[in-house]
Order: C-alpha cells, then structure tokens, then sequence
C-alpha cells in the first residue's frame, strides 16, 4: 500500500473542450491531498490536450499526466480505460476521482475492473479518514433514502465517481509552474473491438441543466405530461432550461436527463422555479444550491413553500399564464 501515492483527478476533455468538472474535482482532490500531505495530479488523456494543463496548475493542480495522441481524438471507452489502467500501472495513485458524466461513468468503471480495485459511483461527498488514511466517498442509496459511505480498503487507487456540481470549482489564481509528465500510447497494447463512427447530438436537447441561469422545474402537481408544454414557454421566455422532480420522469413525462435531485443531478442556477414539486429532502438536495427558488403549489403546507424565498399558492396552470403575461409587458 505504501507504494501508492497522491491524488489523481480526470480532467475530462470532449469535442476539444475541458469540461468545468476539473475544477470541481480540482476542490474536492485537494482537500484530500492536503489531508494526506500528498500531491494533487491531474489527467488529460486526448488529443492535443496537453495545452490544457496550464490552466489546471493555476487552479492548483501539482502535476498533470498527460496522453496526447491522436488515436484518442474520440472517445472509446475501452481504449480509454486501458490507457488509463497503464497510467495507473504505472504511476500508482493513491486516491483517484473521476467525473460522475456520461463520459466520467463508463471509464471509472472499466478503468476499476481493469485496475482490480473497487469504485465508489455517483458519491456526492469524499472526506479522508485521519485514522487509517482511507477514502470515505457518501452516496445516496434506496432510491435517496439514505446515504451510504463506502471505503475500499484492500486495493488501490481508491477509485470515486463524483457528482457534478457537489464541490464548488477552483478558481484560477496567479501563473503558477507545475510538472508535466507525458505517458506515450501504446496502439498495439490499448485496442478495442469497438470502433468510434460518429457522433450524433440528439434533437432538441435544449440548454444544459449545468449551464444555464435560470431552471423552471415540474413535479408531481402537473398532472400530465401536457404541462410541459407551458414550463417550456416560461423558461423560454426566460431563457431558461426545464428539469423535473422524480414522480414526472417515474410517470414516462419527461426524461430522465432533466431530473433533479439525490437520483438525478444537482444544479445551483441563479433561479429555480418549481412548479408543483412538494420538495421532499431527495429532491431539495438537487436544487438548493440555486440563489433563489420560487415555488409554486396549491398547497400552502408542501415542505418547499417553507424552503422557498418566494412561495405562490395557487393553482400553476393560472400562476404561470400570468407570469407569462407580465413578462410580456
């Protein structure tokens, strides 16, 4: 076990971009590294993705292991998982945190089963224990009814999958020097049966949740799927984008990308309007990071009418056409 040491965090690289994820694993892996008196490191794995790493030392970052190749221009996650298990191999990280994302989910868990260790998905906390030194990484489990924390203690890394927006990201201080230590592809070694072909955005996809300022999110209160429709014309004439409470996306209403909460994703907009969502602590933990919430619900008793910083009792099929009315004005 000794031989294995510092923090790893993945800094996720998609169609050339860095997502912002880094910086929030760039939070959360430097308390860790910090506790342990260890170095904080990041990985690029990619093409022409070494340029990023500047970036990441000066959000605090120690080292950066960087494969750059153009093989990795487009992400295969078998490919992936076997050059990152050669890093691992390699450069034997203690600790090591990925990005609960589309891309995040499937490479920490092939990347744990080529590694022969275990992985923590989707937590939403990861502490150090001062005792022995572990990794202790809380999830929600049954359904968000309780939170789990599980450890790994026989193998290493102690492998986490983060859910985004759980840390705040690092912010960019001075020009800060770090080094950079480049891990060349192995072509003949790192193979798969699956070949990348092309990539096709689904339609419609609207704003992403992460991205946007404004959110106007349903619940069970709507009633149908059909009320959708008017959620759809509120966010955009606010230029925002809709999520959704568990019970729309149970029922087939909405899908389930758009839900928020414990078993869905957390966001933190500058406002969240939730129209007919009773606003139990499942859901609440997905949202109450926003800087306002505006609820409204024919029940002046829903836990979110007392949560919110404006709470409307009414009916939301008259509240909203009037707000749309206002806004019109």
């Amino acid at each position: 076990m000794k031989e294995w040491k510092n923090v790893w965090i993945l800094a996720e690289v998609s169609n050339g971009k860095m997502s912002s994820t880094a910086y929030e694993l760039i939070t959360a892996g430097r308390g860790l590294a910090d506790t342990l008196g260890e170095k904080l490191c990041a990985v690029l794995l990619g093409a022409d993705v070494k340029k990023f790493a500047q970036d990441l030392f000066d959000r605090g970052v120690d080292v950066v292991y960087v494969c750059d190749d153009l093989a990795l221009t487009n992400y295969v996650d078998d490919i992936y998982a076997k050059t990152l298990n050669g890093m691992i191999q390699t450069y034997k990280p203690n600790k090591f945190l990925l990005p609960a994302t589309n891309l995040g989910r499937s490479l920490s868990a092939k990347t744990a089963i080529f590694a022969g260790t275990g992985l923590t998905a989707d937590a939403t906390e990861v502490l150090i224990n001062p005792e022995d030194g572990q990794l202790h990484a809380t999830r929600p489990t049954f359904g968000g009814n309780l939170m789990a924390t599980i450890t790994c203690a026989r193998t290493r890394p102690e492998m986490c999958s983060l859910r985004p927006m759980s840390y705040p990201k690092a912010a960019a201080s001075e020009s800060k020097t770090g080094e950079v230590i480049e891990f060349a592809f192995d072509a003949g070694k790192y193979t798969s049966l699956a070949k990348f072909l092309q990539f096709i955005k689904s339609e419609g996809e609207g704003l992403d949740l992460s991205e946007t300022d404004v959110i106007v999110a349903g619940g069970r209160g709507l009633g149908k799927a059909e009320g959708f429709d008017l959620l759809n014309k509120l966010a955009e004439r606010l230029g925002g984008a809709v999520a959704a409470s568990r019970a729309p996306v149970d029922n087939g209403w909405i899908e389930y990308r758009r839900q928020i909460g414990l078993t869905g994703r957390t966001v933190k907009p500058k406002l969240y309007i939730a129209c007919g969502i009773s606003g139990q602590i499942q859901h609440m933990a997905g949202c109450s990071g926003a800087d306002v919430i505006v609820a409204i619900n024919k029940d002046p008793e829903a836990p979110i009418m007392k949560m919110a910083h404006y709470a409307v009792e009414g009916d939301l099929y008259e509240v909203i056409p009037a707000m749309l009315e206002a806004l019109d004005k």
